[in-house]
């Protein structure tokens, strides 16, 4: 069995076998957009590492091949499992390639995949444990290189609203893991065509091209090495709710897709969601920051995933931290709402708030977590006080507010229309269930 897999265009195994990471970057290979060059270790030969404790055999001969062709540099060693994990196992930077270097490298990583967090993660989303994860290894390209480098990631729409505008964070002189732990203040995307314009426009036409490829929106990873775009990573944009109807409505409008298409890709589930709630105007309002799930939580202020665990027990919890960590995920998962310190779309707490689908405010920048109490906006608010967040527009109040919620929008009157259209179903029935008969028609057509 060979265990290592060149990245190229060429390659084409799916997901289960070479990991989702490995198997976005050979379509930015196909799409002749900057990868940097590198080799994935399949996801049997962590299967086999996890029974056995022992890398597979024959391995070491095929990574002192992938070495040679790769030649002398520095690596990034990433895990790339077939389902998205996000900061849930190892990664390691600049790792001077070496067979021992290589070879501890990987144990880390495949061990990994049983940590408590990346267990818990697992569990809470439906992810068999027994999947392991494939590693990619990569040449480093280095945001951090000078003062025309610097690292970011981009949406292709915004992910909030579903806009047709890029979206996304930029940190000049920096990795990309300052960009996604939050701890460093970054600049907002389009900060990059002030700065390095070239990259800019390179970084918009791989955004189309990926979209166009996919019919979908997309979120990349990239990093800039003095001046010069590479493209790290590349996944579904994976839009929920209001966002999820304008991108299908706005594809459908566009001829990317059908309008049968767009009906099957919004979620019922995600519909019941889609006129969002907002915290009243009347609300006290103690801090802002940037929302980065829409809707509204309320609950009790626990200032440790343990904490939260803790009370949540007798009711509805808000985590507040400083930053989130891949640690944090039980409490994340306790909590009915999440605000951090720091951070910006693409920070931990915002992402792995988007994909549970828990409002979210980050970047409350006077926010202070003490042990028992927390400072926002020069207030001290007690571990068990009522707040709640809105995600939407980034509110932080105390107590328990007054919560509206606003009337369909355009493109959910077009789509539920188009719905209608498909299935004979009455306007005044549930939106949701309106939706649902139509895909019900729809794939019974498609099995026909």
């Amino acid at each position: 069995m060979e265990w290592v897999r060149h990245l190229s265009g060429e390659l084409g195994e799916p997901p289960e076998v070479v990991g989702g990471k490995a198997h976005g970057l050979v379509l930015l290979h196909r799409l002749g957009l900057p990868v940097p060059a590198g080799f994935v270790v399949t996801t049997e030969a962590c299967r086999v590492f996890l029974r056995t404790g022992r890398l597979p055999g024959g391995l070491g001969d095929e990574l002192a091949s992938a070495i040679e062709v790769l030649g002398p540099s520095t690596v990034s060693v990433r895990s790339g499992a077939a389902v998205s994990m996000p900061g849930m196992m190892d990664t390691i930077l600049n790792l001077r390639l070496t067979p021992d270097s290589l070879d501890e490298a990987l144990k880390s990583v495949f061990s990994s995949w049983n940590t408590p967090r990346a267990r818990t993660y697992r569990t809470l989303h439906g992810i068999p444990h027994d999947l392991g994860t494939a590693v990619v290894v990569q040449r480093m390209v280095f945001g951090d290189r000078d003062g025309r480098s610097g690292s970011g990631v981009a949406f292709s729409r915004d992910p909030g609203t579903g806009e047709n505008t890029p979206f996304g964070e930029v940190l000049f002189g920096h990795q990309g893991d300052a960009v996604v732990s939050g701890r460093t203040l970054t600049l907002p995307l389009h900060a990059l065509a002030d700065r390095e314009p070239a990259a800019w426009r390179d970084l918009l036409d791989a955004l189309s091209r990926i979209e166009q490829h996919h019919r979908d929106a997309c979120y990349v990873e990239f990093t800039f090495e003095s001046g010069v775009l590479w493209l790290l990573q590349v996944r579904p944009g994976r839009f929920t709710g209001a966002a999820a109807v304008r991108l299908a409505t706005d594809l459908a409008d566009a001829g990317a897709i059908t309008r049968n298409e767009a009906l099957l890709r919004v979620s019922p589930h995600h519909l019941r969601h889609v006129r969002v709630p907002r915290i009243a105007l009347d609300a006290d309002v103690i801090a802002r920051g940037l929302g980065v799930c829409p809707g509204v939580a309320a609950g009790r202020v626990a200032v440790t995933a343990d904490e939260a665990v803790r009370m949540a027990a007798g009711g509805p919890v808000v985590l507040v931290r400083p930053e989130t960590s891949p640690e944090d995920i039980r409490g994340l998962a306790a909590a009915t709402g999440i605000v951090t310190a720091r951070g910006g779309p693409a920070s931990h707490a915002a992402v792995v708030a988007r994909s549970m689908g828990k409002p979210a405010v980050v970047g409350v920048a006077d926010l202070l977590v003490g042990r028992d109490s927390v400072v926002m906006g020069g207030r001290t608010v007690g571990v068990g006080a009522m707040v709640a967040v809105d995600g939407t527009g980034g509110e932080v109040v105390l107590g328990t507010p007054r919560v509206v919620t606003g009337g369909a929008d355009e493109h959910l009157r077009r789509l539920l229309g188009w719905a209608d259209e498909v299935s004979g179903e009455r306007p005044e029935r549930d939106e949701a269930r309106r939706l649902e008969a139509a895909q019900v028609v729809l794939r019974r057509r498609r099995g026909a």
